[in-house]
């Protein structure tokens, strides 16, 4: 065959001349898209950087780009946070109620399962609501009693011991003059003359309180009931008729976690609330301090706020003393509220609470802070349960399936 009628095909490497056959098709070239080499090859020799894909502001300031993409999705979850608490401001009471009794179920459902092998599950639920009402009026009775039994002698008790706290100002370090103290009563009973009918109209409004206290107690023990004897299908129900298929393993395992962190903490928060308790009343009962049994039990309520109500609780029970026993029993209750404090952050939470959530105690407190300031004494009482809370579904949402 000629030179001439000898085609070749294209110079690439791994590929040879060929002959064009008679009836055969012709070739083609496909074109591809161009490259974008990270480096391109002058005409001298020398390579030169090919330019980023992407925007100016992009290649300058990437960690703006990550900022924004931080700062709206924190702006959306601030206002879903502000509009759940304006809504649950509104319904306080429920709110409350609902709290109460997660509480009271948290503590007696063990008990419930405990007695089911033996009682049909509603006598159960009766058995332990009941027994342990029975127990929380014979405990107040019992205070009341003991506050009645010592009125006579603590009056004159008071009595003498505000004349001791009155002669301890006027000595060192305080050499406070009689005469100012004689001013300072006197501004305080015309205080109270002045303003009578803003203090008649406060306790009234505190009857008002007292009938949502007592509505909310309602509301909590018939919710308890509820709670106690088929929890699992109210959960259940809720589930299947809120959420679709796809969520329901996820929203499961979140609520299995979040049920474990509050009735952890919540029966942990009660062992810690009772050992102090139990600790203080006899250091009092020792000591000889007034009205023992009712600042016992005012240690244990208070015990609920942590960091704050027990030294609260004991600061009351320091000036009771000051009052009943004179200032060195008062210096030895302060001694006892140093002692519970260290016991009570070194020893009780770290050993108690080992299987709830464990906050740094930075986190406690700027909780209750928070709680405090949003929704006063209910606030701190709920702030670290439901920081706990939140914090263990974030970790089970945040681990893998098995």
């Amino acid at each position: 065959m000629p030179e001439a009628g000898r085609r070749t095909a294209g110079p690439g490497p791994g590929h040879r001349a060929f002959g064009v056959v008679l009836g055969s098709r012709r070739p083609h070239t496909r074109r591809l898209p161009p490259r974008t080499p990270a480096a391109t090859k002058a005409a001298d020799g020398s390579t030169a950087s090919a330019a980023p894909v992407g925007s100016v502001a992009e290649r300058t300031v990437p960690w703006l780009r990550v900022a924004a993409a931080y700062a709206w999705r924190l702006i959306l979850v601030g206002i879903v946070a502000y509009g759940v608490f304006t809504i649950v401001g509104r319904f306080q009471l429920i709110a409350v109620a609902l709290f109460l009794a997660l509480i009271v179920t948290s503590v007696l459902r063990p008990l419930t399962d405990l007695l089911n092998h033996v009682l049909p599950r509603p006598l159960c639920v009766a058995v332990a609501l009941v027994g342990s009402l029975l127990c929380l009026f014979a405990l107040l009775a019992l205070v009341g009693n003991a506050v009645a039994g010592e009125s006579g002698t603590l009056a004159g008790e008071f009595r003498g011991g505000i004349h001791r706290i009155e002669v301890w100002l006027q000595g060192p370090p305080f050499r406070i003059s009689p005469g100012k103290l004689s001013d300072l009563q006197r501004q305080v009973t015309n205080y109270i003359t002045a303003h009578r009918a803003s203090l008649l109209s406060s306790a009234v409004t505190g009857l008002g309180t007292l009938v949502e206290l007592v509505t909310g107690a309602a509301l909590a023990l018939f919710a308890s009931v509820f709670f106690i004897h088929s929890g699992e299908r109210l959960w259940s129900w809720a589930r299947d008729q809120l959420l679709p298929g796809g969520a329901r393993p996820a929203w499961d395992r979140a609520g299995r976690a979040a049920w474990q962190a509050f009735a952890g903490y919540t029966r942990g928060i009660i062992i810690v609330a009772g050992t102090n308790a139990v600790l203080v009343g006899i250091a009092l009962v020792v000591l000889r301090v007034p009205l023992a049994l009712p600042l016992t039990l005012l240690e244990f309520f208070a015990a609920f706020v942590p960091l704050v109500g027990s030294p609260v609780a004991l600061g009351v029970a320091t000036v009771v003393a000051l009052a009943g026993r004179g200032p060195l029993t008062a210096a030895a209750v302060v001694v006892l509220i140093v002692v519970i404090g260290q016991l009570e952050g070194h020893v009780l939470h770290p050993l108690v609470m080992s299987w709830a959530v464990r906050l740094h105690p930075l986190v406690v407190a700027v909780s209750v802070i928070a709680g405090s300031i949003v929704a006063g004494v209910v606030g701190a009482v709920v702030a670290v349960p439901v920081v706990s809370v939140v914090w263990t579904v974030l970790r089970a949402l945040r681990a893998v399936p098995p």
